[in-house]
């Protein structure tokens, strides 16, 4: 398995063997997960900072299980009450991470780029848990080894991502990866929600939702990102929910055996109908929380091997 990597800042980096690479000891560890005995030694004897920024859910309990299920001594840091909030910029926060020795660090911030500046500063490796709009790199990996252990393959499909792109790192990580994996991606959403230049993304853009549905192999919704929303862009929630929610009458234009996935946390009602969330003949939701614990174990390994290489070495798993 090859991967030359210190810091995973994001996915516009990595080759497409590299993801195959986390991907597939990712699956390794879905097994592991899945056993009376989930623990292993990869990150024994090595100390393991979360440090985020913005409240998170899944992301910062992921990591954390993923960590402590490897054998790392695992902290997490409550930047709400930090002395960021005294005033200390972000670079002081480096400094004395440093001063920790600490081995990897996992980051979320609000701001684009900020992730990126700790990692020039800070003598660990850096992994990316969402800036700001820039990228999400653990989701869209996740995501894509819920879609290839879904459809048997990562390539060559057909792939709707509906809702907000405009506001979402999720969106922007998964339009890298997923092309990157040779698949044809379509962006559904009103006008609104589109980012500026998005016509030279190599993507086809949809803004009604039925004919963007049509015959794709995959449905992947976004929340509404209401927190970075500065302006009126939708109308009403309701609306919103008429026109681009997802129901079953919308899934029926989708390939029989399309699969939904959804990053969470879900609006019920907003972008998805509930029942069709809990669908398990259709909704892989469940599955992509599954999948993100095996994915943060993975990358973090392969990082731990990364730490104690030299520059540009084949890591061999």
């Amino acid at each position: 398995m090859t991967f030359r990597h210190r810091h995973l800042l994001g996915i516009e980096p990595l080759h497409p063997v590299e993801i195959t690479t986390i991907l597939d000891l990712a699956d390794r560890y879905v097994d592991l997960n899945r056993g009376a005995r989930k623990h292993g030694d990869a990150l024994a004897g090595l100390t393991q900072v979360n440090m985020f920024f913005e409240n998170s859910t899944r992301t910062q309990a992921s990591f954390e299980l993923a960590g402590k299920r490897l054998g790392a001594d695992v902290m997490n840091m409550s930047m709400q009450a930090s002395s960021i909030k005294k005033g200390e910029t972000l670079i002081d926060t480096a400094m004395t991470l440093n001063a920790m020795h600490p081995d990897l660090l996992v980051v979320r911030h609000p701001h684009s780029g900020a992730v990126n500046l700790l990692a020039e500063k800070v003598n660990c490796a850096v992994l990316n848990a969402g800036d700001g709009r820039h990228e999400h790199p653990t989701q869209a990996l996740l995501d894509a080894l819920t879609i290839r252990r879904a459809k048997g393959r990562l390539h060559r499909l057909s792939i709707a991502i509906c809702g907000d792109i405009a506001h979402s790192r999720v969106a922007r990580s998964n339009i890298l990866l997923l092309g990157k994996m040779e698949n044809r991606i379509r962006l559904v959403g009103p006008p609104t929600l589109m980012p500026a230049g998005v016509a030279d993304w190599g993507v086809e853009v949809f803004d009604d939702m039925r004919a963007g549905l049509e015959g794709v192999d995959v449905v992947m919704m976004l929340r509404l990102q209401k927190e970075r929303m500065d302006g009126g862009f939708i109308p009403s929630e309701r609306e919103y929910y008429h026109r681009y929610g997802l129901d079953a009458e919308k899934l029926s234009c989708a390939r029989p055996d399309a699969i939904v996935m959804h990053p969470g946390p879900m609006n019920r009602g907003v972008e998805i109908d509930g029942t069709l969330a809990d669908d398990i003949n259709r909704s892989v939701i469940q599955e992509q929380v599954e999948m993100g614990v095996a994915v943060r174990m993975a990358a973090m390994d392969l990082l731990a091997r990364n730490r104690a290489a030299p520059p540009a070495r084949e890591v061999m798993a």
